[in-house]
């Protein structure tokens, strides 16, 4: 089936009240995606330190020395929480307190390594995988990197190349700072939603992260280190096979104390606190309210610890103003995308309405996702939660390739109908995390059907295109490797989430828009909301094609070579 997520704005930058005064320590986006040039590997990203300033010397950012890094993989529902954790500790030294240069006279001053330790126990234990690893410095200048004498005489790629390591374990690691991959309207998006797809000569689309970088971590690791039974992407059964999901989300801890002595001395005390972590993009960010996201930030995902937040999901807050019977009139960038009210003559997912509840014990139900003996408890919970049919399992626990999360394509009208497979990336831990099913193929980056929409591409094409349209059998679509089955760089999640917030996943799966017919199921109103972008719809430089795959730092120099808009 399809998913995809809520509401959003940036994905998690300065997100939350507590983590916006500690940039270090704030993740902004995570990214798990088969790597387009080896499909027997995984990449993830977690990326931190949000608007770097490419120019921001002397004090350059870095990663915090006193920060806990962690990236954290699930591949199993009978442990209670981590699968794999991956954590990174950072150290830094200056050799020459007496210069206020990073570099000079041909070597580093600050130079920054750090230690990656692997943990299979659920974090009782830990093992070291890379000592000493190097973080390359920050992209200063042609005179600090190219340059003679004073400068390291080499080329900043060939800084990146000699900072990947391979860990005991067969991981590729790279840390260091980078170009933000992420795009998005940032000040249309916090304007009530005031997006500016169409742009003009004076108020073009924005790419608010355009021209900032980011440090990442990031990591390529074989499938069979990722897979629960250690099997490689060659024992997969189908590119559906529910053996291969995994779920993914990074964090940042703190330990909770911080002592300010005379004469500029730190001291840091106490045990690690999580002060930030990020599963689906823009979930702090646009769908838990402010007076949750320092609670949300301080969760993990397990032990039932994201129930508390499920409301927010079931009637999403930005479906308002996709609502004309509340605000939908009152934002005009908004107008293309609208909520079904009368799917299929009757059904309504506006806020507060029933949904899909009324068929809550219907043996039409028997054999599907939405039965009482499968996942009814959950998905149709009351008449007052529409959106927990289909926002709230691509959060919480991914979508199983079960009736009705079935492409409509064969289904004949009858949304409750078996119908074309489309993924399955269910792995039922309620709670938040990005979800991938590594059996998926990837979609070469230079295929003419490869699009930043991920899944919802991939569900047009599998219901219009005559290659894919005209039978039930399981077949790989493009961009079935697309968010939110798992996220690529290249995803435009903002547009999707907005998408999925009006109800395209609904229509996807049968529950069409109030004007589509059953000779004309794709209707104007889903063109309307399928051709909708909200601005920026690419990053603002060419992605790498190999591994780490996200671009070179900006450099200070160069700032302001040219406006940032």
């Amino acid at each position: 089936m399809l998913l995809f997520s809520l509401g959003g704005y940036a994905s998690s930058h300065r997100e939350a009240p507590l983590i916006s005064n500690d940039p270090l320590a704030d993740n902004t986006d995570v990214y798990a995606f088969k790597s387009p040039d080896d499909p027997n590997t995984i990449t993830i990203i977690a990326n931190y330190i949000p608007f770097e300033s490419p120019e921001g010397g002397p004090n350059y950012y870095n990663f915090g020395t006193h920060v806990r890094y962690e990236i954290h993989i699930k591949n199993k529902v009978s442990s209670a929480g981590d699968d794999i954790t991956y954590r990174f500790t950072f150290s830094s030294t200056n050799e020459d307190p007496t210069t206020f240069f990073n570099i000079r006279l041909g070597k580093q001053n600050l130079k920054t390594t750090y230690k990656c330790e692997k943990s299979t126990d659920g974090g009782q234990s830990f093992i070291t995988i890379v000592d000493n690893g190097i973080v390359p410095p920050n992209n200063i200048g042609p005179r600090s990197i190219e340059g003679k004498t004073v400068g390291l005489e080499t080329d900043y790629n060939t800084l990146v190349q000699g900072a990947i390591a391979t860990a005991s374990s067969g991981e590729k690691v790279f840390c260091g700072p980078v170009d933000d991959p992420f795009f998005v309207d940032l000040a249309g998006a916090f304007d009530a939603g005031n997006f500016r797809p169409e742009g003009n000569t004076t108020n073009a689309p924005k790419d608010a992260l355009n021209r900032f970088n980011v440090h990442t971590i990031a990591i390529k690791v074989p499938v069979n280190l990722l897979q629960k039974d250690g099997k490689g992407i060659s024992q997969a059964s189908s590119i559906l096979d529910p053996d291969y999901v995994i779920g993914v989300w990074a964090s940042a801890s703190r330990q909770m104390i911080k002592t300010l002595y005379n004469e500029g001395d730190v001291g840091y005390d106490g045990q690690y606190v999580q002060v930030s972590r990020l599963g689906m993009p823009l979930t702090n960010e646009a769908v838990i309210p402010i007076g949750m996201k320092d609670l949300w930030n301080s969760q993990t995902p397990y032990g039932g610890n994201d129930l508390q937040f499920a409301k927010y999901f079931t009637n999403p807050e930005l479906a308002l103003y996709m609502d004309d019977s509340q605000f939908g009139t009152a934002v005009p960038s908004l107008a293309a995308l609208r909520i079904q009210t009368k799917s299929l003559g009757s059904f309504d997912f506006r806020n507060g309405k029933p949904g899909l509840y009324g068929l809550k014990g219907n043996a039409a139900l028997d054999g599907t996702a939405l039965a009482e003996a499968a996942f009814g408890g959950i998905l149709l919970p009351d008449a007052m939660s529409p959106r927990a049919v289909d926002l709230l399992p691509i959060f919480y626990t991914g979508v199983p390739n079960l009736a009705p999360y079935q492409l409509a394509t064969g289904k004949n009208n009858n949304p409750l109908a078996k119908g074309k497979p489309f993924i399955h990336n269910f792995l039922p831990t309620l709670g938040d995390m990005l979800r991938l099913n590594m059996a998926v193929p990837a979609t070469p980056r230079n295929d003419p059907k490869f699009s930043s929409l991920g899944l919802v591409q991939a569900a047009v094409l599998g219901i219009t295109d005559p290659a894919y349209n005209t039978s039930t059998d399981l077949q790989f679509i493009p961009n079935m490797d697309g968010f939110p089955n798992g996220r690529r760089l290249e995803d435009d999640v903002t547009t999707i989430e907005l998408q999925a917030v009006s109800g395209v996943v609904l229509a996807a799966i049968g529950l069409f828009y109030d004007d589509a017919t059953a000779t004309a199921p794709v209707s104007p109103a889903l063109l309307s909301v399928l051709t909708f972008n909200s601005g920026p719809t690419k990053n603002d430089v060419a992605l790498k094609t190999a591994f780490p795959y996200v671009q070179n730092p900006w450099r200070g120099y160069d700032y302001p070579e040219k406006a940032r808009f």
